[in-house]
């Protein structure tokens, strides 16, 4: 269990626009992970990014300290300085063993997001857990522990209260634009087609608003999303192009820098000077800071959410005891699990062992008295050795895993 290692930048412990340093685009992921992988020492890896958190989940034997901080952030961007290696190491949240598992669980469970109760979180782990899987970088324990992790955040929505009239980013935020008196003929430009500008314009075709326009780097998926909307769709390269003009901004994009930039946003007002407004649910934003500094614009950002999330944390905070209950239930049945799973490991060579032993056994040891047999006896041998054989792997395994539980009782 000490192997299991988390770091963990969050809208807890760091700025949400300095998270966005932790961001990888998906193209990266794969480079950046395995050259981690060798700095940190860790035999598996799994990187998880969201709005509101960037967190790596290890299997490593080595001890957190100050070095191998250093190490690990080296690794993770070359580029960065000894200030920003520093820096970076200086707000990384550790956890161990435990401390580790309990952190992912109520990040799974939604207990650690920025809205508590969020279903998107969830979701989000199950994916980030399948890429790292298809791209190798994990293994066995982070499989178990990835597993154990969606069962706990699953009991935890469907046998608490806190997920009752469930809220996210993207409720949090159309509650905002709501209170902007937004027409519903307004014109909404979005700006990547992605999970959470997905969810976000499925939201507002639901409450009534129809005119869309999508631009994304992959044009397929701009062109899906638009079906969904009865939408135009178009690559994310012809953007500074489009000339139509926009009421409402809806962006999340992938990209490290700003998408929108002044001298893009000039071109996309397309002549128009009324108030616009801008939806940047992308980390780090995708909206130029500048872009504000010349433009009368509403901005609807992650981080000035985070007030109503606070308010939306008040009035779940009577769940949050059951739900810590059950993590904690669910942390004790991992380690039985991981106990079990050392025995199962610790014993995988049994099986081996024993088709050695019969392999000797009937081709050199008895060879010449087996060949005296007749053919009925042959038969009826291999029935007897092969039943001793299947006995001789299953009993052994059993009777470990029930002194496995005598000596750690449930309860």
């Amino acid at each position: 269990m000490n192997r299991i290692k988390l770091i963990a930048f969050t809208h807890k412990n760091i700025d949400l626009k300095e998270i966005g340093r932790f961001h990888l685009e998906d193209e990266l992921i794969s480079e950046r992970m395995n050259a981690l992988k060798v700095g940190a020492d860790a035999s598996e890896i799994m990187y998880l990014s969201t709005c509101n958190r960037v967190e790596f989940l290890l299997i490593t034997n080595s001890e957190i300290n100050e070095n191998w901080l250093g190490n690990f952030f080296r690794s993770f961007n070359p580029s960065w300085n000894t200030t920003e290696v520093a820096w970076a190491s200086s707000y990384a949240s550790v956890f161990e063993g435990d401390a580790a598992l309990r952190h992912l669980f109520h990040v799974a469970s939604s207990l650690d997001s920025l809205v508590v109760g969020e279903r998107e979180i969830i979701t989000q782990v199950r994916n980030s857990y399948e890429r790292c899987a298809a791209l190798g970088l994990t293994g066995d324990l982070i499989r178990l522990a990835i597993r154990k992790t969606i069962e706990a955040a699953k009991e935890v929505y469907t046998e608490t209260q806190i997920a009752k009239k469930p809220v996210s980013v993207v409720s949090l935020a159309y509650r905002r634009l709501r209170e902007l008196n937004v027409k519903l003929d307004s014109r909404f430009l979005i700006i990547g087609a992605g999970v959470t500008n997905n969810s976000m314009a499925k939201y507002l075709r639901k409450h009534g608003f129809t005119n869309f326009t999508i631009f994304n780097r992959t044009l397929l998926n701009a062109q899906r999303l638009a079906n969904e909307l009865n939408a135009k769709a178009y690559p994310l390269a012809e953007l500074p192009n489009y000339t139509q003009g926009f009421d409402v901004i809806l962006t999340c994009t992938g990209s490290a820098e700003p998408v929108i930039n002044k001298s893009l946003y000039q071109r996309l007002c397309a002549g128009e000077t009324h108030r616009k407004i801008v939806i940047d649910l992308a980390v780090p934003n995708d909206l130029d800071p500048e872009v504000l500094e010349s433009y009368d614009i509403n901005l609807i950002a992650v981080n000035n959410l985070q007030e109503v999330a606070r308010e939306n944390l008040l009035e779940r905070e009577k769940e949050l005891d059951a739900c810590m209950e059950i993590v904690s239930r669910n942390i004790d049945e991992f380690n039985a699990i991981l106990r079990e799973r050392k025995v199962e490991l610790a014993m995988s060579e049994v099986p081996r062992k024993v088709k050695e032993i019969r392999d000797t056994a009937m081709n050199t040891v008895f060879a010449k008295d087996i060949a005296t047999l007749d053919q009925a006896s042959k038969d009826v041998l291999e029935k007897v050795i092969a039943y001793m054989e299947k006995k001789y792997i299953s009993v052994p395994m059993k009777m470990a895993k029930e002194i496995m539980i005598d000596e750690n009782p449930k309860g």
